[in-house]
């Protein structure tokens, strides 16, 4: 470990810094094999010298090291798992602070620089971040969202006493302050809207003023021993650091962190171009450091889908299951259709028998009929109502947007529902008169909103919808929204559970009681139930009624009677006796898989294999697998039971899109667009617990046409959560009940998300693993220690409000290359951005039928500039794809994905690796054969054996990657489809 001291340099009055060994590492968990290696360069590093000019601090990947200020070995002082942010030292050089992730929330902390006394300074439900030291070093200050009111403000604390005092108060988002030299301001970053300023705000009295207004956004105030201000200004030109107007860091994309500044005369420190460097007047000098990391390769059974035996399989996605007024009956959907069963459980009855794809169900409160989301009228989904004594349908709403989530009023008159018009479910919410079809808007697009649940009298619908802490981060928890039904008066939030989420807007509730006296919800993985009053406010705290995984609440008419799934099961509760009975689904579904030989005659073949290009051959499949590829023999073709000319034509394997989200407001067109693109494998890391099984079991039973789906069930968060396919996970207790309804609705993948501290998510690997499952996620480290299998986005969310995995301008450094390429992991970049220059150099594809099976607003995305994409692709998506070759180069396999469900995109992705300097083959490869390894597929290439997925194409996408755009017929599983018989599958009559 002697390469590990800092020499025998000990801090002034301090223990040295070299005396204390660094931390032992929690183990990864499973078997793996673990690789060590050094870096000399951090992405997202932010860096702070000892006033007393000997050492450095930095947060290298979420940990804290100490390094020489001379340069050096850094030396680790925290573990891994700590999320450990932005260190400042106090004025006597013996203390840092920080801001820590370590169990759920960003607190403050202290630590001496040997790694001992680790202190938090502050706890609760909300996030404090990026501490400042004040001059005398009796306080610190900070930023915080624990006003509670929907923005950050600066605080301070007092550090022998713990007192906070609120600095700032206001709407706005004030951040990263830092101390004036004489102490009586803190200046700091404030957005208002889209403009960001600096200002300064006196501690005596509270006055603030403005100190710099820039075009762009600036950030990271820094106060210098003389009064100099510096921060950092990023726009179309990049992010460098400027210091009272100038500009002083020339060419480095600078991080946005505030530089640490020595005292008197000595110059100050800051990050940019992921190494650390320190100015002092017109002299710059860099400071070299090497730091070593950590990667588990990990090892463990994968599981493989079964997609050839014919044995009945068990239905698992049986989705939200409705109870019947009087408590008779429950109806719900599966296997892409709409199901009535007895109460008391058995066999159920298909109602609909058709491909149109059917969605929450709900009962009119006499019973006599059912109101469900279907496409079955052709095009986009609508509600319809179902006359269960005639057994006839009639379509209600005729719109241009998607109605999910119906409920019938009490009276039977109305059915309130939301309409989704935006991507990942953002919608309003209607009433539409069931007599007349007249639709009233009570709500413009909201985020993503949960199912209406009205009250007794008819005069409110409540609402799931996420209750924001701040303008800064998106997550929020997921509380009750009360909406006057007549369209008068404002909504007013309840909150039945301070400081609590409900799980999921999804299917988490709330459900109002018919008798307008409770309310039902998933709270902590468990059915709990409060009283209310008439307009749903609380008159008693959530108890639990289950202590088992529990998911969409549906009461009887009786107010006592509660159905509800759990896991794999759907069960009963009497309320009043605490109850519960297990109801027996008895679905079940057979894969299908055709029978019979088929023979593909092409032109061409590009097999994902090999870099080449062959000619003139056949493909022979038999049932759903390839038999054998050979030279063309006209002979075979009057052997086959069916015969597909691909004269013309180049066959490559089908695409495999591996980060798309399946929503069911896109209906059955979604999966026929899919298909009609190329793409016969959609991987969902993120959906409703039951509606991606349900998507899954539907394809394999050839009910909905379509690619086959491997799905996840919800994001799994913590505490906060923004998307309603996430659930906000409580405690450790919930999250083993998570883990458990994963392990019995077999999910395929599973997805650690933004607010999953470290050491969580190192069980999820644990739990996930022993499943034979793959875990992926948003982040980089310690994920790749813990042995996380894949990481989605190049960029993308994260907690922190930068990317650990880019710096600005999407610039990515060796720690990151390294942890990819050393790692071997999966990296799904999702290149936003990416379509504008591929529509740019192709721009007839805007013209094409395939798009027409989009809701319009999708269209839209697609024939209109977004803003938002046209910013990042100036900003962003250059450096994105320079640090993708790297990647590559480095050994990180690189697999295609969107993170939409327009299908387009994913042509656009793969050319985009072309424009990154991938070979188009290396490009194809990583939308065919690169995740089929990742899924544990039988394909993605096109080989003997393999199963018969197969696009023919007019164009050789070795020659032009353009070319994978234009599919002419696909072969899905073994099944073939020409592209004008999937587009008039989704069309209106």
């Amino acid at each position: 470990m002697a390469s590990l001291l800092l020499a025998a340099t000990a801090l002034a009055g301090v223990t040295p810094v070299a005396v204390r060994a660094e931390p032992v590492q929690p183990l990864p968990p499973g078997q793996g094999k673990t690789v060590a290696f050094d870096v000399h360069e951090g992405t997202s590093m932010a860096v702070s010298v000892s006033p007393n000019g000997e050492f450095l601090a930095v947060d290298l990947q979420g940990s804290l090291w100490i390094i020489p200020a001379k340069g050096g070995r850094a030396k680790l002082i925290t573990d891994y798992f700590n999320d450990a942010r932005q260190p400042v030292w106090s004025p006597d050089s013996k203390t840092l602070a920080y801001f820590a992730y370590r169990d759920g929330g960003y607190d403050l902390w202290t630590v001496s620089p040997d790694g001992s006394g680790a202190k938090k300074l502050t706890e609760g439900t909300y996030d404090d971040r990026e501490p400042a030291w004040s001059p005398d070093g009796s306080k610190i200050a900070f930023s915080s969202d624990r006003q509670g009111s929907a923005s950050y403000n600066i605080w301070t604390i007092e550090v022998a006493t713990g007192k906070l005092e609120q600095i700032t108060s206001n709407p706005d988002e004030d951040r990263m302050p830092t101390w004036s030299p004489d102490g009586r301001e803190i200046a700091y970053s404030s957005t208002q809207g889209a403009q960001t300023a600096l200002w300064a705000v006196a501690l005596s009295g509270g006055k603030e003023r403005m100190l710099k207004q820039v075009e762009g956004r600036v950030d990271a105030p820094s106060w210098g021993p003389d009064g100099q201000l510096a921060y950092v200004v990023a726009d179309a030109k990049g992010s460098r650091l400027e210091i009272d107007g100038k500009p002083v860091s020339g060419d480095e994309n600078v991080f946005p962190f505030r530089v640490s500044w020595l005292p008197g005369k000595g110059g100050y420190y800051y990050v940019s171009d992921g190494r650390i460097r320190r100015r002092s007047g017109s002299r710059v000098a860099e400071v070299p450091f090497t730091a070593k990391l950590e990667v588990t390769r990990p090892q463990y059974t994968r599981a493989r889908r079964d997609f050839d035996t014919t044995t009945p399989r068990r239905a698992l996605g049986i989705v939200k299951p409705a109870i019947s007024p009087d408590g008779s009956q429950i109806a719900f959907v599966a296997l892409g259709d709409l199901y009535l069963m007895p109460a008391a459980g058995g066999t159920p009855e298909n109602l609909t028998k058709d491909h149109a794809m059917e969605a929450d169900v709900a009962w009119s409160p006499d019973g006599s009929s059912l109101v469900y989301t279907s496409d079955k009228g052709g095009g986009l989904p609508q509600l319809w109502i179902r006359n269960l004594r005639t057994g006839r349908d009639r379509q209600l709403t005729r719109m241009d947007t998607q109605p999910l989530g119906a409920d019938w009023s009490p009276d039977g008159t109305r059915i309130a529902f939301i309409d989704v018009d935006g991507m990942w479910g953002v919608a309003g919410v209607c009433v539409v008169d069931v007599a007349t079809g007249a639709i009233t808007r009570l709500q413009a697009s909201l985020g993503q909103p949960g199912s209406p649940s009205w009250s007794a009298d008819g005069k409110n619908v409540a609402i799931g919808l996420s209750y924001k802490f701040s303008s800064s981060f998106r997550e929020g928890t997921n509380q009750i929204y009360v909406i006057p039904a007549d369209g008068k008066g404002p909504p007013v939030w309840q909150v039945p559970q301070a400081n609590a989420s409900i799980d999921t807007r999804g299917g988490g509730g709330p459900a109002w009681s018919p008798d307008g006296t409770k309310m039902a919800a998933i709270y902590e993985g468990v059915l709990k139930i409060w009283p209310v009053s008439a307009d749903g406010t609380p008159s008693g705290p959530p108890r639990s009624y289950t202590s088992e995984i529990s998911y969409f609440p549906s009461w009887a008419g009786d107010s006592r009677t509660i159905i509800y799934q759990s896991a794999d099961k759907v069960k009963s509760i009497d309320i009043e006796t605490g109850v519960i009975r297990e109801i027996p689904v008895n679905l079940s579904y057979t894969l299908a898989k055709p029978a019979g030989r088929t023979v593909v005659h092409v032109s061409n073949l590009v097999d994902a294999v090999q870099d080449v290009t062959q000619h003139d051959k056949d493909i022979v499949i038999e049932g759903n697998r390839i038999a054998s590829i050979s030279d063309h023999d006209p002979a075979l073709h009057t052997s086959a039971a069916k015969f597909v000319d691909g004269t013309g034509l180049t066959a490559i394997p089908g695409l495999i899109e591996h980060h798309a989200h399946v929503q069911k407001d896109f209906g059955a067109n979604a999966h026929r667009a899919w298909l009609a693109y190329g793409i016969t494998t959609v991987r969902d890391p993120g959906n409703q617990p039951y509606d991606g099984v349900e998507d899954r079991e539907a394809s394999e039973a050839g009910v909905r046409i379509g690619p086959r789906i491997y799905t996840n069930g919800p994001l799994l968060e913590w505490q906060r959560v923004y998307y309603k396919m996430g659930v906000a996970v409580a405690g450790p207790a919930h999250l083993e009940r998570e883990l458990e309804r994963a392990r019995l609705l077999k999910y395929d993948v599973m997805k650690s998300y933004v607010r999953m501290p470290d050491l969580y998510q190192r069980r999820i690997v644990d739990a996930a693993h022993k499943m034979g499952v793959p875990v992926t996620g948003h982040e980089i480290y310690p994920a790749a220690y813990t042995g996380v299998d894949a990481t989605e986005h190049m960029g993308a969310t994260s907690r922190r409000g930068y990317s650990p995995k880019q710096g600005p301008q999407a610039r990515s450094y060796e720690d990151v290359i390294q942890l990819f390429g050393q790692s071997q992991r999966v990296l799904t970049p999702t290149n936003f951005g990416a379509l504008l220059g591929y529509l740019e150099k192709n721009p007839a594809y805007k013209n094409d039928s395939r798009l027409g099976l989009y809701p319009g607003w999708a269209q839209k995305s697609v024939l209109e500039q977004n803003p938002m994409l046209m910013t990042m692709r100036q900003s962003m998506l250059a450096g994105s794809l320079q640090s993708l070759k790297a990647m590559y180069d480095a050994g990180t396999r690189i697999t295609a994905g969107t993170d939409t469900t327009i299908a387009i995109n994913l042509h656009a992705e793969i050319a985009s690796y072309v424009d990154a300097g991938l070979t188009p083959f290396q490009a194809l490869q990583s939308a065919t054969r690169t995740p089929a390894e990742a899924l544990n597929l039988d394909a993605g290439t096109i080989e003997a054996g393999k199963l018969a997925d197969i696009v023919l194409l007019e164009g050789d996408p070795r020659e032009n990657i353009a070319n994978t755009f234009n599919v002419r017929k696909v072969i899905t599983n073994g099944r073939p489809f020409s592209v004008d018989e999937l587009v008039k599958m989704g069309e209106k009559p």
